[in-house]
């Protein structure tokens, strides 16, 4: 029965028992009408009204859970979907709106899959130029300078010396880079490796200090879970390192029911009520690509916690 047939006849029965109650019950009306058959009427009109409002407020209930769920919905945050309840109008838009969700979040996921895909290549590529051109040309000069200050008057050497110093830390700062880019000890190593080289790297440029907690008996991970858990822990500690004034980080990679968990906690300022910028985002959109569950909040010390569920990471393979 569709939404318009349900209200009408909602809207039908309470006029008709109001008919009823007129025609087989005592009260008459006179003209003119006096006080007590006003106070009837009235009364009668207002049990009218309540009970059509209470008939209408449980027959929509239903529409008003989907009203919610429309407001509060986050495709970066998938939840349970709207009970299916109701008449079959209102079942059957609870359903249709169901399955739209079901359609946007595997839209989403399948063009985020390409689109980080797309970015992982670029970003390969680029590391590729940096270390096999750009490095290979400052190696270049770096040769050429030393020759040169062998070769130069006393009082030159010192200024081709420094020369030679700032070029030697341009060479060290792209060959950073293009480890951030791509991190191949990634692929030859494994993930617990490239976490280790990541820690020791931000934490020598921005003063952190870094503790870390590897389980030893972490269960068989895919290559694009690894992935995911090391661009996780990559934009946290950026994101720890630029904004949160914070002196500390503790992180654990452990063993979770079937899965594992990457848990990032801070010492620093907190998140607040700061809306989530694009790295945030960005984290949760790499979650998704392997069902995991992102959570972001406060510390139970003070400052930010970043938790990541991967829940079956061999079930991806």
């Amino acid at each position: 029965m569709s939404l318009f047939w349900r209200i009408f006849l909602i809207n039908a029965a309470v006029l008709t028992a109001a008919t009823v109650l007129v025609l087989l019950g005592p009260v008459t009306v006179s003209t003119p009408f006096v006080l007590t058959e006003a106070l009837i009427l009235s009364g009668g009109l207002v049990v009218m009204l309540v009970a059509n409002a209470l008939l209408l407020r449980v027959g929509l209930a239903p529409l008003q859970r989907l009203t919610r769920a429309m407001t509060t919905i986050d495709l970066l945050r998938p939840g349970p979907r709207p009970a299916v309840t109701g008449h079959a109008g209102i079942a059957a838009l609870i359903s249709t709106f169901n399955a739209m969700l079901d359609r946007l979040e595997a839209d989403r996921a399948a063009s985020n899959a390409r689109a980080l895909s797309a970015q992982e290549d670029e970003r390969r590529r680029i590391a590729q130029e940096l270390h096999d051109e750009i490095g290979q040309t400052l190696t270049a000069v770096l040769l050429q300078i030393s020759r040169v200050a062998d070769n130069a008057p006393p009082e030159l050497r010192p200024e081709l010396h420094q020369v030679q110093e700032t070029t030697r830390d341009s060479l060290d700062e792209i060959r950073r880079i293009a480890r951030r880019l791509r991190p191949g000890v990634l692929e030859e190593l494994g993930l617990i490796a490239a976490l280790r080289s990541l820690f020791a790297e931000i934490s020598h440029h921005s003063g952190l200090q870094i503790r870390r907690d590897f389980a030893p008996d972490l269960p068989v991970l895919t290559e694009e879970v690894e992935l995911v858990l090391y661009r996780v822990a990559q934009e946290g500690l950026t994101n720890v390192a630029r904004h949160a004034d914070a002196t500390r980080v503790d992180i654990t990679l452990i063993p979770h029911g079937n899965g594992v968990r990457l848990r990032i906690r801070d010492d620093g300022r907190g998140i607040g009520g700061q809306p989530e910028g694009a790295g945030i985002r960005g984290m949760r959109e790499r979650a998704l690509l392997v069902g995991a569950h992102l959570t972001i909040g406060a510390s139970p010390g003070g400052g930010t916690e970043v938790t990541l569920d991967v829940p079956d990471p061999a079930g991806l393979a």
